[in-house]
């Protein structure tokens, strides 16, 4: 397809935004495969970009360069630690005209995953958590973390049906990505909409829905495993699609 013709296809869409979906640890972007189908099919254009774990200024900076290459406005989802991301790229690229949080952290400005992580009801998510020692390109040994397969589904995937597939084929993600302050929140200026997923194991339901109010955001509640994009990408692309129509109409 040539840049002429993308950029059509991205004018022609509903609302006239370009849904961008970033996925989160322990995942990859194929995890949002339904929710892609689901959009495209109504005339919604989206992509899921890659996300390489390694900190929310980072990755951030990364999902930005790739947004400002849109053209026209961009409607940002993030899913768990995407959230984070899409939190940072937003203050790299002026084209975002709204941030979706799918089963996701919502952090303030100077806040890490981990002080979000100890302020929630507490779960069993970091007992399943193996960490792994892989070099850095200067030699050194740096940590990152999976989930150990054997716990996978219960703790990240309980319905989904294929969840042993998403535990062979999931990414770790670097431990310092917790530990990393977050930078402006972008949510502040921004129309925000978050989407709680109820029988979250990762993220605790009563977390989400403190970060939701806390971000005023829009909020629906999804009954549905930490992997509700897999599980249910019908009920998470309508909201999705719920945001791009509201921009629409501003």
């Amino acid at each position: 397809m040539t840049e002429k013709n993308t950029a059509s296809l991205r004018s022609a869409g509903v609302g006239g935004a370009t849904v961008v979906l970033v996925h989160g640890a322990f995942a990859e972007s194929s995890s949002w495969s339904g929710v892609i189908a689901e959009l495209t099919s109504r005339g919604f254009p989206a992509v899921a970009v890659a996300n390489e774990l390694r900190g929310p200024a980072l990755d951030g900076s990364r999902v930005a360069a790739q947004v400002r290459e849109i053209d026209g406005p961009v409607v940002l989802v993030g899913h768990s630690y995407g959230g984070a991301v899409i939190t940072a790229a937003a203050n790299q690229a002026d084209n975002v005209s709204a941030l979706v949080y799918v089963a996701a952290f919502v952090p303030e400005e100077g806040e890490s995953l981990q002080d979000l992580l100890g302020s929630f009801p507490a779960n069993d998510f970091a007992a399943g958590l193996v960490p792994h020692q892989l070099p850095t390109a200067d030699g050194a040994d740096e940590t990152w973390l999976s989930i150990d397969r054997s716990k996978f589904q219960a703790l990240f995937a309980a319905d989904v049906e294929d969840a042993e597939l998403l535990g062979r084929t999931q990414r770790p993600i670097a431990a310092a990505a917790f530990d990393e302050k977050s930078g402006t929140a972008s949510w502040q200026r921004l129309p925000v909409y978050d989407l709680v997923a109820t029988h979250d194991e990762a993220i605790h339901p009563d977390g989400q829905r403190t970060m939701a109010a806390r971000a005023n955001a829009t909020t629906i509640e999804v009954d549905g495993s930490h992997a509700v994009a897999v599980s249910q990408p019908k009920a998470v692309a309508d909201f999705i699609a719920t945001a791009v129509e509201a921009g629409a109409d501003r």
